[in-house]
């Protein structure tokens, strides 16, 4: 039976002072176009449910059920890892609904600096008036808005490794995210998880949280399992995600089929 849902939504007012005041909170990452799934999960208690557009297989009408899926679940505030540093796919998914942005390739306190100006309205910032789902409860006054979204910078490059304490320091910045797979490429991985950078990779994710605790910003990364977020959070980290939906699709459908399969 399904867990009963909450009496109030979570609120993007309320998630986002808590990221900027480096409180604790457990994700989930959505890669499917599946509205009724992503509901289902919504449900559960994770802090924020995050909808891939960059990497995941939806389109923009996709990413709009699915911030629709998260908010009727009424447990999580939805994110959206954007395609792309701009005003377009930022402003975006903000008009979709989306409580917050996870903004990729994030090499430069110049670059922290154009997404933070995307996320937000004049004349702090270039996002265009239009929040056509958004304006129901996340504003519509733009300042609200501004207050209220949460923009976070993927370190996940060498420069962005090299100039992560700069990038921390951008005002406006809610916080930073590790993307790990291209995290280990950029220390010198042969692949993602190669064990033979293992040293490297956590000397980096070191650095970015110690740069993140430094400048009062956020931390948070993707990790592959519920014990894996809780070892990151434990090491530094403030906010952690665990997996994905497809991930979970399969290994699911592969245990069941383990166990059918074997012999009485």
């Amino acid at each position: 039976m399904s867990s009963p849902v909450p009496q109030t939504n979570p609120t993007a007012q309320e998630f986002t002072r808590r990221l900027g005041a480096r409180e604790r909170a457990v994700g989930y990452w959505v890669v499917l176009d599946a509205p009724v799934a992503t509901e289902r999960i919504a449900r559960l208690g994770y802090d924020y449910v995050c909808l891939d557009a960059q990497h995941g297989l939806l389109g923009y009408s996709g990413l709009l059920a699915g911030l629709m899926a998260v908010d009727a679940g009424r447990a999580s505030v939805g994110l959206v890892r954007v395609g792309a540093n701009d005003p377009f796919h930022i402003g975006q998914a903000l008009d979709a609904g989306a409580a917050g942005v996870i903004v990729p390739l994030v090499n430069t306190a110049d670059d922290a600096r154009r997404a933070v100006a995307a996320a937000t309205y004049p004349p702090t910032g270039v996002r265009s008036y239009g929040p056509m789902r958004s304006g129901l409860r996340i504003g519509p006054v733009p300042a609200e808005a501004n207050a209220a979204v949460s923009c976070l910078a993927m370190i996940e490059t060498p420069e962005g490794l090299a100039n992560v304490e700069e990038i921390c320091a951008v005002p406006g910045l809610t916080g930073i995210y590790v993307g790990p797979s291209d995290l280990c490429l950029a220390v010198g991985g042969a692949f993602p998880g190669d064990p033979a950078v293992a040293d490297e990779f956590e000397a980096a994710l070191t650095r970015i949280s110690a740069a993140a605790e430094a400048a009062g910003v956020a931390a948070g990364i993707h990790t592959p399992a519920g014990a894996d977020a809780a070892r990151r959070l434990g090491q530094g980290f403030t906010f952690a995600t665990v997996s994905s939906d497809l991930v979970h699709l399969e290994r699911a459908a592969a245990d069941h089929l383990a166990a059918a399969s074997a012999t009485p």
